[in-house]
């Protein structure tokens, strides 16, 4: 059984906005593999179903970003999950829009929810999914709220099914693999 958490804040004003990509790349996934995920437990929305022949719950925590641990540690123990088995996509304005990371491990940087997981988990070495946004040009908490536009509507549109095929990557292979399929710099992919 594998994890895959989508993080973002619950409630329509929050629909579309950059913190909400996580969400995209698990309601991606659901999609796909038509995982119903209307049943609610752990203080989160949740599905299960079978993702590449793996058996796979996908979960958007409702506690808000900064308590997405929460939901993350309850379904771990519940499904007594292992490390391994936990891949968590997010936010990243580290990272241009469109662009995908995938790493095995790390620190949470600035990122509240993913510091929120790994204080409740107790651990930092699981696999994290992180799904570039852009760079604020001001006051970050004012930009991860704001929606995409434009051409970065577009793009980010294109990295949430980018990040879905990794996700599935991930399952059948595991980070390394990913890493290497899906780690490239943007100019790369121009070459």
């Amino acid at each position: 059984m594998k994890l895959i958490v989508g993080m973002g804040n619950p409630g329509a004003q929050y629909d579309g906005t950059r913190h909400n990509v996580g969400f995209s790349v698990i309601d991606a996934l659901a999609e796909r593999w038509q995982i119903d995920m209307t049943r609610e437990k752990f203080h989160a929305r949740f599905g299960d179903g079978e993702i590449r022949n793996e058996r796979v719950v996908l979960l958007k925590p409702m506690t808000f970003m900064n308590r997405s641990g929460d939901a993350v540690l309850a379904a771990g123990r519940f499904y007594r999950l292992e490390k391994d088995d936990f891949l968590v996509a997010y936010d990243d304005w580290a990272l241009p829009v469109g662009m995908v990371r995938i790493r095995p491990r790390g620190s949470a940087g600035s990122h509240n929810g993913l510091r929120s997981v790994i204080e409740r988990v107790g651990f930092n070495d699981f696999a994290r999914l992180r799904v570039g946004i852009g760079k604020p040009l001001g006051n970050p908490v004012n930009f991860v709220l704001t929606r995409f536009a434009g051409q970065e509507l577009i793009d980010a549109k294109d990295a949430v099914a980018t990040a879905a095929d990794a996700a599935e990557c991930w399952l059948e292979h595991g980070p390394m693999t990913v890493m290497n399929r899906f780690n490239r710099r943007v100019d790369d992919e121009q070459e």
